[in-house]
Protein backbone atom coordinates (compact mmCIF):
# COMPACT_ATOMS: atom_id res chain seq x y z
CA UNK A 1 0.00 0.00 0.00
CA UNK A 2 1.16 3.53 -0.77
CA UNK A 3 0.30 6.71 1.14
CA UNK A 4 -0.06 9.93 -0.84
CA UNK A 5 -0.44 13.43 0.56
CA UNK A 6 -0.35 15.31 -2.72
CA UNK A 7 -2.68 15.36 -5.70
CA UNK A 8 0.29 15.11 -8.06
CA UNK A 9 1.56 11.94 -6.40
CA UNK A 10 -1.83 10.21 -6.43
CA UNK A 11 -2.56 11.18 -10.03
CA UNK A 12 0.82 9.92 -11.15
CA UNK A 13 0.20 6.61 -9.37
CA UNK A 14 -3.25 6.19 -10.93
CA UNK A 15 -2.02 7.10 -14.41
CA UNK A 16 0.73 4.50 -14.19
CA UNK A 17 -1.69 1.84 -12.92
CA UNK A 18 -4.28 2.54 -15.59
CA UNK A 19 -1.76 2.38 -18.43
CA UNK A 20 -2.52 -0.79 -20.39
CA UNK A 21 0.06 -2.65 -22.46
CA UNK A 22 -0.52 -2.42 -26.20
CA UNK A 23 -2.96 -5.06 -27.39
CA UNK A 24 -4.60 -5.51 -23.99
CA UNK A 25 -8.32 -6.35 -24.06
CA UNK A 26 -10.14 -3.07 -23.21
CA UNK A 27 -12.89 -5.06 -21.49
CA UNK A 28 -10.33 -6.03 -18.86
CA UNK A 29 -9.06 -2.45 -18.35
CA UNK A 30 -7.90 -1.55 -14.85
CA UNK A 31 -10.84 -0.46 -12.69
CA UNK A 32 -10.56 1.79 -9.65
CA UNK A 33 -12.84 1.72 -6.62
CA UNK A 34 -12.88 4.71 -4.28
CA UNK A 35 -13.90 4.93 -0.63
CA UNK A 36 -13.96 8.53 0.66
CA UNK A 37 -13.70 8.80 4.48
CA UNK A 38 -12.84 11.27 7.22
CA UNK A 39 -10.72 8.66 8.95
CA UNK A 40 -11.22 7.15 12.42
CA UNK A 41 -12.03 3.97 10.51
CA UNK A 42 -14.31 1.30 11.96
CA UNK A 43 -15.97 -1.89 10.76
CA UNK A 44 -18.46 0.08 8.66
CA UNK A 45 -15.66 1.68 6.65
CA UNK A 46 -13.94 -1.68 6.32
CA UNK A 47 -17.10 -3.18 4.84
CA UNK A 48 -16.99 -0.51 2.12
CA UNK A 49 -13.34 -1.29 1.48
CA UNK A 50 -14.05 -5.02 1.24
CA UNK A 51 -16.81 -4.35 -1.27
CA UNK A 52 -14.51 -2.12 -3.31
CA UNK A 53 -11.74 -4.71 -3.13
CA UNK A 54 -14.12 -7.38 -4.40
CA UNK A 55 -15.27 -5.34 -7.40
CA UNK A 56 -12.17 -3.45 -8.57
CA UNK A 57 -8.55 -3.94 -9.57
CA UNK A 58 -7.32 -0.99 -7.51
CA UNK A 59 -8.81 0.50 -4.34
CA UNK A 60 -8.16 4.06 -3.18
CA UNK A 61 -9.25 5.34 0.24
CA UNK A 62 -9.19 9.04 1.07
CA UNK A 63 -8.76 10.24 4.65
CA UNK A 64 -9.62 13.90 4.97
CA UNK A 65 -11.51 15.77 7.68
CA UNK A 66 -13.33 18.28 5.49
CA UNK A 67 -13.69 21.72 7.13
CA UNK A 68 -16.39 22.80 4.68
CA UNK A 69 -18.96 20.35 6.05
CA UNK A 70 -18.66 21.34 9.71
CA UNK A 71 -20.91 24.02 11.16
CA UNK A 72 -20.38 26.50 13.93
CA UNK A 73 -19.98 24.80 17.32
CA UNK A 74 -19.54 21.38 15.68
CA UNK A 75 -16.67 18.97 16.34
CA UNK A 76 -14.20 19.83 13.58
CA UNK A 77 -11.31 20.43 15.98
CA UNK A 78 -12.07 17.39 18.14
CA UNK A 79 -12.96 14.96 15.35
CA UNK A 80 -10.75 11.85 15.80
CA UNK A 81 -7.60 11.99 13.64
CA UNK A 82 -5.78 8.65 13.60
CA UNK A 83 -3.93 8.51 10.29
CA UNK A 84 -1.30 5.97 11.36
CA UNK A 85 -3.90 3.52 12.70
CA UNK A 86 -6.18 4.10 9.70
CA UNK A 87 -3.32 3.45 7.29
CA UNK A 88 -2.54 0.14 9.01
CA UNK A 89 -6.20 -0.90 8.76
CA UNK A 90 -6.27 0.01 5.07
CA UNK A 91 -3.10 -1.94 4.41
CA UNK A 92 -4.50 -5.02 6.15
CA UNK A 93 -7.77 -4.70 4.20
CA UNK A 94 -5.95 -4.73 0.85
CA UNK A 95 -6.16 -1.04 -0.04
CA UNK A 96 -3.72 -0.05 -2.79
CA UNK A 97 -3.45 3.67 -2.07
CA UNK A 98 -4.44 6.05 0.73
CA UNK A 99 -4.88 9.72 -0.09
CA UNK A 100 -4.49 11.93 2.99
CA UNK A 101 -4.06 15.52 1.82
CA UNK A 102 -3.80 18.60 4.00
CA UNK A 103 -6.51 21.23 3.74
CA UNK A 104 -4.11 23.49 1.85
CA UNK A 105 -3.29 20.69 -0.62
CA UNK A 106 -6.94 20.01 -1.40
CA UNK A 107 -8.35 23.54 -1.33
CA UNK A 108 -5.28 25.69 -1.87
CA UNK A 109 -5.15 29.27 -0.65
CA UNK A 110 -8.63 29.95 -2.02
CA UNK A 111 -10.11 28.46 1.14
CA UNK A 112 -8.79 31.39 3.12
CA UNK A 113 -9.08 35.14 2.89
CA UNK A 114 -6.89 36.91 0.40
CA UNK A 115 -5.98 39.42 3.08
CA UNK A 116 -4.66 38.76 6.55
CA UNK A 117 -2.74 35.74 7.72
CA UNK A 118 -4.64 32.47 8.01
CA UNK A 119 -2.86 29.69 9.85
CA UNK A 120 -3.05 25.99 9.14
CA UNK A 121 -1.11 22.88 10.02
CA UNK A 122 -1.00 19.99 7.61
CA UNK A 123 -2.01 16.49 8.64
CA UNK A 124 -4.26 16.96 11.68
CA UNK A 125 -5.29 20.44 10.60
CA UNK A 126 -6.11 23.16 13.08
CA UNK A 127 -7.93 26.16 11.62
CA UNK A 128 -8.20 29.51 13.32
CA UNK A 129 -11.38 30.30 11.41
CA UNK A 130 -14.91 29.05 12.04
CA UNK A 131 -17.40 27.42 9.73
CA UNK A 132 -20.36 29.72 9.38
CA UNK A 133 -23.43 29.63 7.18
CA UNK A 134 -23.82 32.17 4.44
CA UNK A 135 -27.25 33.77 3.88
CA UNK A 136 -27.95 31.16 1.20
CA UNK A 137 -27.21 28.35 3.64
CA UNK A 138 -23.89 27.38 2.06
CA UNK A 139 -21.28 26.49 4.66
CA UNK A 140 -18.26 28.75 4.30
CA UNK A 141 -15.12 28.76 6.43
CA UNK A 142 -14.24 32.31 7.44
CA UNK A 143 -11.14 33.86 8.97
CA UNK A 144 -12.15 36.84 11.06
CA UNK A 145 -13.96 39.22 8.67
CA UNK A 146 -12.52 37.75 5.48
CA UNK A 147 -14.51 35.57 3.12
CA UNK A 148 -12.98 32.81 0.95
CA UNK A 149 -13.00 32.77 -2.84
CA UNK A 150 -13.43 29.00 -3.14
CA UNK A 151 -15.70 27.60 -5.85
CA UNK A 152 -18.31 25.38 -4.21
CA UNK A 153 -20.94 22.92 -5.39
CA UNK A 154 -24.48 23.72 -4.30
CA UNK A 155 -26.96 20.80 -4.42
CA UNK A 156 -30.70 21.45 -4.88
CA UNK A 157 -32.03 23.51 -1.98
CA UNK A 158 -35.06 21.24 -1.55
CA UNK A 159 -32.85 18.20 -0.95
CA UNK A 160 -30.89 20.09 1.71
CA UNK A 161 -33.95 21.53 3.45
CA UNK A 162 -34.92 18.33 5.27
CA UNK A 163 -33.33 15.86 7.70
CA UNK A 164 -29.71 16.81 8.54
CA UNK A 165 -29.75 19.73 6.13
CA UNK A 166 -32.46 21.42 8.20
CA UNK A 167 -30.27 21.50 11.32
CA UNK A 168 -26.81 21.66 9.71
CA UNK A 169 -26.96 24.58 7.23
CA UNK A 170 -24.12 24.41 4.73
CA UNK A 171 -23.19 20.82 5.55
CA UNK A 172 -24.22 19.24 2.26
CA UNK A 173 -22.72 22.01 0.15
CA UNK A 174 -19.45 21.19 1.89
CA UNK A 175 -19.93 17.47 1.27
CA UNK A 176 -20.83 18.02 -2.38
CA UNK A 177 -17.79 20.24 -2.90
CA UNK A 178 -15.25 17.88 -1.37
CA UNK A 179 -16.70 14.76 -3.03
CA UNK A 180 -16.74 16.46 -6.43
CA UNK A 181 -13.08 17.41 -5.98
CA UNK A 182 -12.12 13.92 -4.85
CA UNK A 183 -13.99 12.23 -7.70
CA UNK A 184 -12.25 14.54 -10.15
CA UNK A 185 -8.86 13.70 -8.65
CA UNK A 186 -9.30 9.93 -8.37
CA UNK A 187 -11.64 9.43 -11.37
CA UNK A 188 -12.85 6.04 -10.14
CA UNK A 189 -15.23 3.70 -11.89
CA UNK A 190 -17.10 3.22 -8.60
CA UNK A 191 -17.35 5.11 -5.31
CA UNK A 192 -18.69 3.50 -2.13
CA UNK A 193 -20.87 5.06 0.58
CA UNK A 194 -22.72 3.72 3.61
CA UNK A 195 -26.52 3.71 3.74
CA UNK A 196 -26.37 5.27 7.22
CA UNK A 197 -25.73 8.55 5.39
CA UNK A 198 -28.84 8.15 3.22
CA UNK A 199 -29.37 11.86 2.60
CA UNK A 200 -25.75 12.20 1.52
CA UNK A 201 -26.16 9.31 -0.93
CA UNK A 202 -29.31 10.86 -2.43
CA UNK A 203 -27.64 14.24 -2.86
CA UNK A 204 -24.48 12.76 -4.35
CA UNK A 205 -26.49 10.64 -6.78
CA UNK A 206 -28.24 13.81 -7.91
CA UNK A 207 -24.86 15.55 -8.21
CA UNK A 208 -23.39 12.74 -10.32
CA UNK A 209 -26.43 12.73 -12.60
CA UNK A 210 -26.74 16.49 -12.96
CA UNK A 211 -23.03 17.05 -13.57
CA UNK A 212 -22.71 13.96 -15.81
CA UNK A 213 -19.84 12.57 -13.78
CA UNK A 214 -18.59 9.22 -15.14
CA UNK A 215 -18.78 7.26 -11.89
CA UNK A 216 -21.16 4.74 -10.34
CA UNK A 217 -22.14 5.40 -6.73
CA UNK A 218 -22.46 2.16 -4.77
CA UNK A 219 -24.58 2.35 -1.59
CA UNK A 220 -23.68 -0.30 0.97
CA UNK A 221 -25.72 -1.58 3.93
CA UNK A 222 -25.33 0.06 7.33
CA UNK A 223 -23.04 -1.96 9.59
CA UNK A 224 -24.30 -2.23 13.16
CA UNK A 225 -22.96 -3.12 16.57
CA UNK A 226 -24.23 -6.31 18.21
CA UNK A 227 -27.12 -4.38 19.79
CA UNK A 228 -28.21 -2.56 16.62
CA UNK A 229 -26.42 0.77 17.05
CA UNK A 230 -25.19 2.01 13.68
CA UNK A 231 -21.42 2.17 13.61
CA UNK A 232 -19.98 5.68 13.60
CA UNK A 233 -16.64 7.30 14.31
CA UNK A 234 -18.49 9.48 16.82
CA UNK A 235 -19.66 6.51 18.91
CA UNK A 236 -16.37 6.72 20.80
CA UNK A 237 -17.53 10.03 22.29
CA UNK A 238 -20.34 8.29 24.19
CA UNK A 239 -20.08 7.57 27.89
CA UNK A 240 -21.01 4.09 29.11
CA UNK A 241 -24.51 5.25 30.02
CA UNK A 242 -24.97 7.17 26.79
CA UNK A 243 -23.80 4.14 24.84
CA UNK A 244 -26.51 1.99 26.39
CA UNK A 245 -29.14 4.65 25.69
CA UNK A 246 -28.02 5.05 22.06
CA UNK A 247 -29.60 1.75 21.03
CA UNK A 248 -33.03 3.39 21.33
CA UNK A 249 -32.57 4.97 17.88
CA UNK A 250 -32.58 1.69 16.00
CA UNK A 251 -35.18 0.12 18.29
CA UNK A 252 -37.55 2.98 17.60
CA UNK A 253 -37.08 2.61 13.84
CA UNK A 254 -37.68 -1.12 14.14
CA UNK A 255 -40.93 -0.48 16.02
CA UNK A 256 -42.14 1.64 13.10
CA UNK A 257 -40.96 -0.98 10.60
CA UNK A 258 -43.03 -3.61 12.37
CA UNK A 259 -46.14 -1.45 11.98
CA UNK A 260 -45.27 -0.79 8.34
CA UNK A 261 -45.07 -4.48 7.51
CA UNK A 262 -48.40 -4.98 9.24
CA UNK A 263 -49.92 -2.59 6.71
CA UNK A 264 -49.46 0.85 8.28
CA UNK A 265 -48.34 3.35 5.63
CA UNK A 266 -49.23 6.81 7.02
CA UNK A 267 -46.57 9.28 8.10
CA UNK A 268 -48.24 10.19 11.36
CA UNK A 269 -48.53 6.56 12.46
CA UNK A 270 -44.95 5.63 11.61
CA UNK A 271 -43.42 8.71 13.21
CA UNK A 272 -45.72 8.23 16.17
CA UNK A 273 -44.36 4.71 16.64
CA UNK A 274 -40.82 6.08 16.76
CA UNK A 275 -41.74 8.82 19.23
CA UNK A 276 -43.51 6.30 21.42
CA UNK A 277 -40.24 4.40 21.86
CA UNK A 278 -38.04 7.46 22.36
CA UNK A 279 -39.83 8.56 25.53
CA UNK A 280 -38.02 5.72 27.32
CA UNK A 281 -34.79 7.78 27.18
CA UNK A 282 -35.47 11.29 28.56
CA UNK A 283 -31.82 12.27 28.11
CA UNK A 284 -32.18 12.04 24.34
CA UNK A 285 -32.28 15.43 22.59
CA UNK A 286 -34.14 14.91 19.33
CA UNK A 287 -33.11 16.79 16.18
CA UNK A 288 -35.73 15.22 13.94
CA UNK A 289 -37.75 12.17 12.98
CA UNK A 290 -38.95 12.35 9.39
CA UNK A 291 -40.34 10.30 6.54
CA UNK A 292 -39.08 11.20 3.06
CA UNK A 293 -38.65 9.68 -0.36
CA UNK A 294 -35.19 8.04 -0.38
CA UNK A 295 -34.24 9.41 -3.81
CA UNK A 296 -35.72 12.90 -3.88
CA UNK A 297 -35.85 13.67 -0.13
CA UNK A 298 -39.44 14.87 -0.61
CA UNK A 299 -41.44 14.58 2.64
CA UNK A 300 -44.09 11.85 2.44
CA UNK A 301 -47.54 11.79 4.00
CA UNK A 302 -47.90 8.12 3.06
CA UNK A 303 -45.61 5.47 1.61
CA UNK A 304 -46.81 4.36 -1.81
CA UNK A 305 -43.84 2.16 -2.68
CA UNK A 306 -40.69 3.26 -0.81
CA UNK A 307 -39.95 5.59 2.08
CA UNK A 308 -36.94 6.56 4.17
CA UNK A 309 -37.64 6.84 7.89
CA UNK A 310 -34.77 8.78 9.44
CA UNK A 311 -33.80 10.03 12.88
CA UNK A 312 -31.11 12.27 14.37
CA UNK A 313 -30.58 12.95 18.05
CA UNK A 314 -27.98 13.90 20.63
CA UNK A 315 -26.85 12.13 23.73
CA UNK A 316 -24.72 14.53 25.68
CA UNK A 317 -22.53 16.26 23.10
CA UNK A 318 -22.66 13.37 20.61
CA UNK A 319 -24.90 13.60 17.58
CA UNK A 320 -26.12 10.29 16.13
CA UNK A 321 -28.11 9.49 12.98
CA UNK A 322 -29.85 6.38 11.70
CA UNK A 323 -32.47 5.36 9.14
CA UNK A 324 -34.30 2.46 7.57
CA UNK A 325 -35.79 2.06 4.10
CA UNK A 326 -39.39 0.83 4.06
CA UNK A 327 -40.50 -0.80 0.80
CA UNK A 328 -43.99 -1.73 -0.25
CA UNK A 329 -43.42 -3.82 -3.35
CA UNK A 330 -43.16 -7.38 -4.55
CA UNK A 331 -39.63 -8.63 -3.96
CA UNK A 332 -36.97 -8.56 -6.65
CA UNK A 333 -35.07 -11.81 -7.22
CA UNK A 334 -31.49 -11.25 -8.44
CA UNK A 335 -29.64 -14.32 -9.73
CA UNK A 336 -25.94 -13.91 -10.52
CA UNK A 337 -23.27 -16.42 -11.38
CA UNK A 338 -20.69 -17.52 -13.93
CA UNK A 339 -21.47 -18.59 -17.46
CA UNK A 340 -23.01 -22.03 -17.75
CA UNK A 341 -24.30 -22.25 -14.18
CA UNK A 342 -27.91 -22.47 -15.40
CA UNK A 343 -29.02 -18.95 -14.43
CA UNK A 344 -31.36 -18.22 -17.32
CA UNK A 345 -33.06 -21.62 -17.21
CA UNK A 346 -33.67 -21.39 -13.48
CA UNK A 347 -34.65 -17.71 -13.54
CA UNK A 348 -37.43 -18.41 -16.04
CA UNK A 349 -38.75 -21.26 -13.93
CA UNK A 350 -38.66 -19.18 -10.76
CA UNK A 351 -40.53 -16.36 -12.47
CA UNK A 352 -43.17 -18.74 -13.79
CA UNK A 353 -43.73 -20.46 -10.45
CA UNK A 354 -43.98 -17.18 -8.53
CA UNK A 355 -46.00 -15.31 -11.15
CA UNK A 356 -43.28 -12.66 -11.57
CA UNK A 357 -41.85 -10.98 -14.67
CA UNK A 358 -38.63 -12.51 -15.98
CA UNK A 359 -36.69 -9.48 -17.17
CA UNK A 360 -34.74 -10.89 -20.08
CA UNK A 361 -31.64 -8.70 -20.13
CA UNK A 362 -30.21 -10.87 -22.87
CA UNK A 363 -33.13 -9.88 -25.09
CA UNK A 364 -32.39 -6.22 -24.40
CA UNK A 365 -28.75 -6.55 -25.43
CA UNK A 366 -29.74 -8.62 -28.44
CA UNK A 367 -32.27 -5.99 -29.50
CA UNK A 368 -29.76 -3.16 -29.49
CA UNK A 369 -27.27 -5.43 -31.29
CA UNK A 370 -29.89 -6.04 -33.98
CA UNK A 371 -30.40 -2.27 -34.24
CA UNK A 372 -26.68 -1.64 -34.65
CA UNK A 373 -26.43 -4.32 -37.33
CA UNK A 374 -29.42 -2.87 -39.18
CA UNK A 375 -27.89 0.62 -39.08
CA UNK A 376 -24.81 -0.57 -40.94
CA UNK A 377 -22.41 1.17 -38.56
CA UNK A 378 -19.17 -0.47 -37.44
CA UNK A 379 -19.72 -2.56 -34.33
CA UNK A 380 -16.67 -1.09 -32.61
CA UNK A 381 -17.55 2.54 -33.37
CA UNK A 382 -18.44 3.09 -29.73
CA UNK A 383 -19.42 6.78 -30.00
CA UNK A 384 -21.85 6.00 -32.83
CA UNK A 385 -23.25 2.99 -30.97
CA UNK A 386 -23.69 5.10 -27.84
CA UNK A 387 -25.62 7.73 -29.82
CA UNK A 388 -27.86 5.10 -31.36
CA UNK A 389 -28.62 3.13 -28.20
CA UNK A 390 -29.21 6.16 -25.97
CA UNK A 391 -31.95 7.38 -28.32
CA UNK A 392 -33.67 4.08 -29.14
CA UNK A 393 -37.17 3.14 -28.02
CA UNK A 394 -36.78 -0.33 -26.54
CA UNK A 395 -39.79 -2.10 -25.06
CA UNK A 396 -40.45 -5.47 -23.50
CA UNK A 397 -44.05 -6.62 -23.20
CA UNK A 398 -45.70 -9.71 -21.86
CA UNK A 399 -44.85 -12.19 -19.16
CA UNK A 400 -41.67 -14.21 -19.47
CA UNK A 401 -40.89 -17.70 -18.21
CA UNK A 402 -40.33 -20.33 -20.85
CA UNK A 403 -41.52 -23.86 -20.48
CA UNK A 404 -38.95 -26.31 -19.09
CA UNK A 405 -36.87 -28.39 -21.41
CA UNK A 406 -37.17 -32.16 -21.42
CA UNK A 407 -34.01 -32.94 -19.43
CA UNK A 408 -33.94 -33.04 -15.63
CA UNK A 409 -30.32 -32.07 -14.97
CA UNK A 410 -29.06 -28.50 -15.18
CA UNK A 411 -26.27 -29.81 -17.36
CA UNK A 412 -28.79 -30.92 -19.97
CA UNK A 413 -30.71 -27.68 -20.28
CA UNK A 414 -28.65 -24.72 -19.08
CA UNK A 415 -27.12 -22.38 -21.64
CA UNK A 416 -23.36 -22.53 -21.69
CA UNK A 417 -22.89 -18.79 -21.28
CA UNK A 418 -24.69 -15.61 -20.39
CA UNK A 419 -27.29 -14.58 -22.91
CA UNK A 420 -25.14 -11.76 -24.26
CA UNK A 421 -22.17 -14.06 -24.94
CA UNK A 422 -21.22 -14.64 -28.53
CA UNK A 423 -20.82 -18.31 -27.61
CA UNK A 424 -24.46 -18.67 -26.64
CA UNK A 425 -26.65 -20.67 -28.97
CA UNK A 426 -30.29 -19.89 -28.35
CA UNK A 427 -32.29 -23.07 -28.42
CA UNK A 428 -35.90 -23.29 -29.48
CA UNK A 429 -36.94 -24.08 -25.92
CA UNK A 430 -35.42 -20.96 -24.37
CA UNK A 431 -36.66 -18.73 -27.18
CA UNK A 432 -40.27 -19.74 -26.76
CA UNK A 433 -42.12 -17.38 -24.44
CA UNK A 434 -44.80 -14.76 -24.47
CA UNK A 435 -42.25 -11.94 -24.29
CA UNK A 436 -42.51 -9.46 -27.14
CA UNK A 437 -39.47 -7.29 -27.89
CA UNK A 438 -39.80 -4.13 -29.96
CA UNK A 439 -37.20 -1.52 -30.80
CA UNK A 440 -38.04 1.72 -32.59
CA UNK A 441 -41.42 0.23 -33.44
CA UNK A 442 -40.04 -2.99 -34.98
CA UNK A 443 -41.06 -6.32 -33.50
CA UNK A 444 -37.73 -8.12 -33.21
CA UNK A 445 -38.81 -10.98 -30.94
CA UNK A 446 -37.63 -13.61 -33.42
CA UNK A 447 -34.97 -11.61 -35.24
CA UNK A 448 -32.83 -11.18 -32.10
CA UNK A 449 -32.34 -14.97 -31.93
CA UNK A 450 -30.57 -15.09 -35.30
CA UNK A 451 -27.03 -16.41 -35.56
CA UNK A 452 -25.86 -13.02 -36.79
CA UNK A 453 -27.09 -11.28 -33.64
CA UNK A 454 -25.83 -14.10 -31.43
CA UNK A 455 -22.34 -13.83 -32.89
CA UNK A 456 -22.09 -10.05 -32.31
CA UNK A 457 -23.97 -9.40 -29.08
CA UNK A 458 -20.89 -9.85 -26.87
CA UNK A 459 -19.06 -7.00 -28.61
CA UNK A 460 -22.00 -4.64 -28.12
CA UNK A 461 -22.73 -5.70 -24.53
CA UNK A 462 -19.12 -5.01 -23.51
CA UNK A 463 -19.36 -1.30 -24.37
CA UNK A 464 -19.66 0.96 -21.33
CA UNK A 465 -22.25 3.31 -22.82
CA UNK A 466 -24.49 0.40 -23.80
CA UNK A 467 -24.24 -1.12 -20.34
CA UNK A 468 -24.98 2.19 -18.63
CA UNK A 469 -28.04 2.91 -20.77
CA UNK A 470 -29.56 -0.55 -20.49
CA UNK A 471 -28.96 -0.77 -16.74
CA UNK A 472 -30.97 2.43 -16.34
CA UNK A 473 -33.81 0.89 -18.32
CA UNK A 474 -33.63 -2.34 -16.35
CA UNK A 475 -33.86 -0.38 -13.12
CA UNK A 476 -36.91 1.46 -14.46
CA UNK A 477 -38.62 -1.87 -15.14
CA UNK A 478 -37.84 -3.09 -11.65
CA UNK A 479 -38.69 0.00 -9.63
CA UNK A 480 -41.94 -1.48 -8.33
CA UNK A 481 -40.52 -4.95 -7.85
CA UNK A 482 -42.01 -8.27 -8.87
CA UNK A 483 -39.24 -9.30 -11.27
CA UNK A 484 -36.63 -12.03 -11.62
CA UNK A 485 -33.37 -11.15 -13.32
CA UNK A 486 -30.10 -12.97 -13.99
CA UNK A 487 -26.63 -11.86 -14.99
CA UNK A 488 -23.19 -11.09 -13.59
CA UNK A 489 -23.83 -8.02 -11.44
CA UNK A 490 -27.58 -7.88 -10.80
CA UNK A 491 -27.32 -8.10 -7.01
CA UNK A 492 -24.30 -5.82 -6.76
CA UNK A 493 -25.03 -3.12 -9.32
CA UNK A 494 -28.37 -3.29 -11.12
CA UNK A 495 -30.52 -4.05 -8.08
CA UNK A 496 -28.32 -3.80 -4.97
CA UNK A 497 -31.54 -3.47 -2.95
CA UNK A 498 -33.02 -6.75 -4.26
CA UNK A 499 -34.84 -8.61 -1.52
CA UNK A 500 -33.66 -12.05 -2.66
CA UNK A 501 -30.10 -12.46 -3.97
CA UNK A 502 -28.74 -15.75 -5.23
CA UNK A 503 -25.30 -16.59 -6.58
CA UNK A 504 -25.72 -19.66 -8.76
CA UNK A 505 -22.49 -21.50 -9.48
CA UNK A 506 -20.99 -24.83 -10.53
CA UNK A 507 -17.49 -26.21 -10.88
CA UNK A 508 -15.58 -25.45 -14.06
CA UNK A 509 -15.42 -29.18 -14.84
CA UNK A 510 -19.20 -29.58 -14.48
CA UNK A 511 -19.91 -26.56 -16.66
CA UNK A 512 -17.54 -27.92 -19.27
CA UNK A 513 -19.42 -31.22 -19.19
CA UNK A 514 -22.70 -29.40 -19.73
CA UNK A 515 -21.31 -27.38 -22.61
CA UNK A 516 -19.92 -30.51 -24.21
CA UNK A 517 -23.35 -32.14 -23.90
CA UNK A 518 -25.01 -29.07 -25.50
CA UNK A 519 -22.61 -29.16 -28.44
CA UNK A 520 -23.12 -32.89 -28.90
CA UNK A 521 -26.91 -32.45 -28.93
CA UNK A 522 -26.50 -29.80 -31.63
CA UNK A 523 -24.10 -31.96 -33.64
CA UNK A 524 -21.35 -29.38 -33.23
CA UNK A 525 -18.68 -31.35 -31.35
CA UNK A 526 -15.32 -30.04 -32.51
CA UNK A 527 -13.61 -29.39 -29.18
CA UNK A 528 -12.51 -31.70 -26.38
CA UNK A 529 -13.90 -31.47 -22.87
CA UNK A 530 -10.41 -30.62 -21.60
CA UNK A 531 -10.24 -27.66 -23.97
CA UNK A 532 -13.68 -26.56 -22.77
CA UNK A 533 -12.44 -26.63 -19.16
CA UNK A 534 -9.63 -24.26 -20.11
CA UNK A 535 -11.95 -22.03 -22.14
CA UNK A 536 -14.47 -21.74 -19.31
CA UNK A 537 -11.72 -21.04 -16.77
CA UNK A 538 -10.42 -18.21 -18.98
CA UNK A 539 -13.97 -16.87 -19.43
CA UNK A 540 -14.43 -16.79 -15.65
CA UNK A 541 -11.20 -14.84 -15.23
CA UNK A 542 -12.23 -12.40 -17.93
CA UNK A 543 -15.74 -11.91 -16.51
CA UNK A 544 -14.40 -11.37 -12.98
CA UNK A 545 -11.82 -8.79 -14.06
CA UNK A 546 -13.98 -6.69 -16.38
CA UNK A 547 -13.86 -2.96 -15.65
CA UNK A 548 -17.51 -2.93 -16.73
CA UNK A 549 -20.02 -5.15 -14.92
CA UNK A 550 -17.61 -7.67 -13.40
CA UNK A 551 -18.89 -11.03 -12.21
CA UNK A 552 -19.26 -10.57 -8.48
CA UNK A 553 -21.11 -12.25 -5.63
CA UNK A 554 -23.06 -9.80 -3.47
CA UNK A 555 -22.05 -9.99 0.18
CA UNK A 556 -25.65 -10.79 1.15
CA UNK A 557 -26.29 -13.32 -1.64
CA UNK A 558 -27.07 -16.97 -0.95
CA UNK A 559 -24.69 -19.22 -2.89
CA UNK A 560 -26.13 -22.35 -4.51
CA UNK A 561 -23.79 -24.87 -6.14
CA UNK A 562 -25.68 -26.67 -8.91
CA UNK A 563 -23.16 -29.46 -9.57
CA UNK A 564 -25.45 -32.22 -8.29
CA UNK A 565 -28.82 -30.48 -8.40
CA UNK A 566 -31.65 -30.68 -10.94
CA UNK A 567 -33.41 -27.65 -12.35
CA UNK A 568 -36.39 -28.42 -10.17
CA UNK A 569 -34.25 -28.62 -7.02
CA UNK A 570 -32.51 -25.32 -7.66
CA UNK A 571 -35.80 -23.65 -8.55
CA UNK A 572 -37.39 -24.98 -5.36
CA UNK A 573 -34.55 -23.56 -3.25
CA UNK A 574 -34.96 -20.08 -4.72
CA UNK A 575 -38.76 -20.18 -4.50
CA UNK A 576 -38.35 -21.18 -0.84
CA UNK A 577 -36.05 -18.19 -0.22
CA UNK A 578 -38.62 -15.89 -1.81
CA UNK A 579 -41.50 -17.24 0.25
CA UNK A 580 -39.44 -17.09 3.45
CA UNK A 581 -38.84 -13.39 2.76
CA UNK A 582 -42.54 -12.84 2.13
CA UNK A 583 -43.46 -14.46 5.43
Amino acid sequence: MQLFKTIAGLRSYLTANRRQPQGTDPIAAISVGFVPTMGALHAGHLSLIRRARQENDRVVVSIFVNPLQFGQNEDFHSYPKTLERDSQLCDTAGVDAVFAPSTAELYGTSLYATEGNATEQSGTEQMTGRINASPSGVGLPVQSAYRPSLTQVLPPEAMMAVLCGSVRPGHFAGVATVVTKLLNIVQPERAYFGQKDAQQIAILRCLVQDLNLPVTLVPCPTVREFDGLAMSSRNQYLSTEERSHATILYRSLQAAAQLFYQGMRRRADLIGAVMGELVAVPALQLDYVDLVHPTTMTPLEQIEDTGLLAIAARLGSTRLIDNIVLRHRQPIVAIDGPAGAGKSTVARQVARQLGLLYLDTGAMYRAVTWLVLQSGMALHDEPAVAELVSQCDLRLAGSQGSRPSSGSELGQTAPSADQESSQAQASVATAQSTLQVTINGHDVTQAIRSLEVTSQVSAIAAQAAVRTELVKRQQDYGRRGGIVMDGRDIGTHVFPDAEVKVFLTASVRERARRRHHDLKEQGLIDISQADLVQAIYERDQKDSSRAIAPLCKAVDAIEINTDTLTIEEVTAKIVSLYRAHQS
